[in-house]
C-alpha cells in the first residue's frame, strides 16, 4: 500500500481534492475526474438544512455572529466580512466529501502513470519552453529549479486546468461550523478573509477545493498568506489567474522547504540479495557512500554527493523498484506529505528532459488492500502483540513499523509493506 498524497501545500490536517483526483488517466487528452468531494455516482444535494453540531448546539446564524466578532477583533473590516459572506450557507457536499472514506486505493503503479501520462508529459515540455523567460528569473531569485515547479503545477491542476469552483468562504465556513477538524477551518478561514482584504482576489473569484486549497498551486489561505508572491507585478499575488505569480509562490514554498537547486531529488537504486529490508524506514537516513558501502548500486555520483544523507523507499514493498531520496525529495513532502506524490512530482520532472523511466517491474499481481482490510490488519497487528497505533486504516509510520516486526517474526522480508499474504498470515494466527 503507498500513501495516497495528500492534499495540496499545505493541506496537511484537511484533505483536499488536488493531486489524485486531478490525476488524468493515461490518454492523449486531459479529463477532470470526478471531484471527491462530489461523487460522480452521487450527486451531492442543495440546499438541504444542515444540523448544527452536537457539540455546540448552535445554528449557523449564531456561529457567523459569534465568527464574525472574532474575525473584527483580528482586524477584518465589517465590509469585507459582510461581502465575502453575502449568501453564505453551509455547503453539504463539502461535509460529505470531509466525512467520506474511500475503501480502495490505487495501487502506486497506477498513481504513477496517471501522473506522468504522455499529455502530461508532452504539455510540461511545451510549457517549460513558453515561460522559460519567467522561469529564469523564478530559478534566479528563489533558487529553485523549474521543472519540480512545472510538475507540481501539472500534478496540482493539471497546469491550471481544473482548480475547483467551490467558494473558498462557504468551504471553510462549513469546514468551520460543523467539519471533523474545525479549528483548523477555523484559522484558514480567517486568513481567507485577510487575502480579500489585502486586495488580492475578489470573493467571488476565490474558488478552489471543497478543502479550501486554491488556484493553480492549490495553496490553502495560510501557506497563501506566507508565501504568496506577486511574481508579475501587478500589484496582486493572483494564484488563480497568473501563472507566474502561482509558479513563484510554489517555488517561494520550496525555498523555505530547504530545496537545493541543481541536486538531485533522489536516484533509483538496486538493492543486493540478502538485503535488509527494514532498513527501508523514512526515519534511518545514511550518506549516499554508507548505502554503497551495504551494496546499494546508485550508480555514479555526482562530486561531493556521497556525504549526502538519504532515505531508502520501497513504494510497493521488497518485489517492486527501490529509490534512495534526498533532501529535495524531503523538500517535495513538505508541500505535500505523501511519498507516492513527491516520488511522482520528481519523475515527472525528470520526464520532461527524456529521463526518469523506471527499471524493474511492478508487482502487479499485488491487489492493494482495501481500507476495510487495512483496518482489519492493524487490528490483527494489535492482537499478534504489535502496536500499529490506531485502527483507522492509513498506514503510517507505526503502522509499518509493526507489520516489519510481524515479518521479522515470520522470517519474511521486513519491508513493512502490507499485503494480501500479510493479512492471510494474521487471521489464520500463525
Amino acid at each position: 500500500m503507498f500513501d495516497a498524497p495528500a492534499p495540496g501545500p499545505i493541506l496537511r490536517s484537511l484533505a483536499a481534492a488536488s493531486a489524485l483526483t486531478l490525476l488524468s488517466s493515461c490518454a492523449d487528452a486531459p479529463t477532470p475526474a470526478p471531484s471527491a468531494a462530489t461523487p460522480a455516482s452521487q450527486p451531492a444535494p442543495t440546499q438541504q438544512p444542515i444540523k448544527a453540531p452536537a457539540a455546540t448546539a448552535a445554528s449557523f446564524e449564531e456561529w457567523r455572529s459569534r465568527f464574525r466578532s472574532e474575525a473584527l477583533a483580528a482586524g477584518v473590516t465589517p465590509t469585507t466580512f459582510d461581502r465575502a459572506f453575502a449568501g453564505v450557507i453551509p455547503d453539504p457536499a463539502v461535509i460529505a466529501a470531509d466525512r467520506s472514506q474511500p475503501e480502495f486505493t490505487r495501487p502506486v503503479w497506477e498513481y504513477l502513470e496517471g501522473a506522468m501520462s504522455p499529455y502530461r508529459v508532452r504539455k510540461g515540455q511545451s510549457l517549460l519552453a513558453e515561460h522559460s523567460t519567467t522561469l529564469d528569473g523564478i530559478e534566479q531569485r528563489f533558487g529553485v529549479d523549474r521543472e519540480v515547479l512545472v510538475a507540481i503545477w501539472g500534478m496540482e491542476s493539471s497546469f491550471g486546468q481544473f482548480m475547483g469552483d467551490k467558494s473558498v468562504i462557504r468551504s471553510l465556513a462549513t469546514l468551520a461550523y460543523e467539519g471533523r477538524r474545525p479549528a483548523f477551518a477555523h484559522s484558514q478561514l480567517l486568513a481567507a478573509l485577510q487575502i480579500l482584504q489585502h486586495g488580492d482576489i475578489q470573493p467571488m473569484g476565490m474558488l478552489g477545493s471543497w478543502a479550501g486549497a486554491m488556484g493553480q498551486t492549490q495553496f490553502i489561505p495560510t501557506t497563501y498568506n506566507s508565501h504568496a508572491v506577486d511574481f508579475d507585478g501587478d500589484g496582486r499575488r493572483d494564484i488563480w489567474n497568473s501563472s507566474a505569480d502561482a509558479l513563484a509562490s510554489a517555488a517561494h514554498y520550496l525555498q523555505a522547504s530547504g530545496w537545493q537547486k541543481d541536486q538531485p531529488w533522489g536516484m533509483q537504486v538496486q538493492l543486493p540479495l540478502g538485503f535488509d529490508y527494514a532498513l527501508a524506514d523514512a526515519d534511518t537516513r545514511k550518506p549516499l557512500a554508507q548505502w554503497q558501502a551495504l551494496g546499494v548500486q546508485t550508480g555514479p555520483l555526482a562530486p561531493g554527493l556521497g556525504d549526502e544523507p538519504a532515505t531508502l523507499l520501497l513504494p510497493a514493498g521488497h518485489r517492486g523498484p527501490a529509490f534512495l531520496t534526498l533532501n529535495n525529495f524531503r523538500a517535495i513532502l513538505k508541500y505535500n506529505n505523501s511519498t507516492s506524490y513527491a516520488l511522482a512530482v520528481s519523475l515527472l520532472g525528470e520526464r520532461f528532459d527524456g529521463r526518469g523511466e523506471l527499471k524493474g517491474s511492478w508487482p502487479r499481481d499485488e491487489r492493494p488492500l482495501s481500507r476495510s482490510e487495512r483496518v482489519e490488519l492493524q487490528e490483527s497487528l494489535t492482537s499478534a502483540g504489535f502496536d500499529p497505533g490506531a485502527a483507522d486504516g492509513i498506514i503510517g509510520a507505526n503502522s509499518r513499523r509493526a507489520i516489519r516486526g510481524y515479518q521479522q517474526r515470520l522470517g519474511w522480508p521486513a519491508d513493512g509493506f502490507p499485503t494480501q499474504k500479510l493479512l492471510d498470515q494474521l487471521r489464520s494466527g500463525h
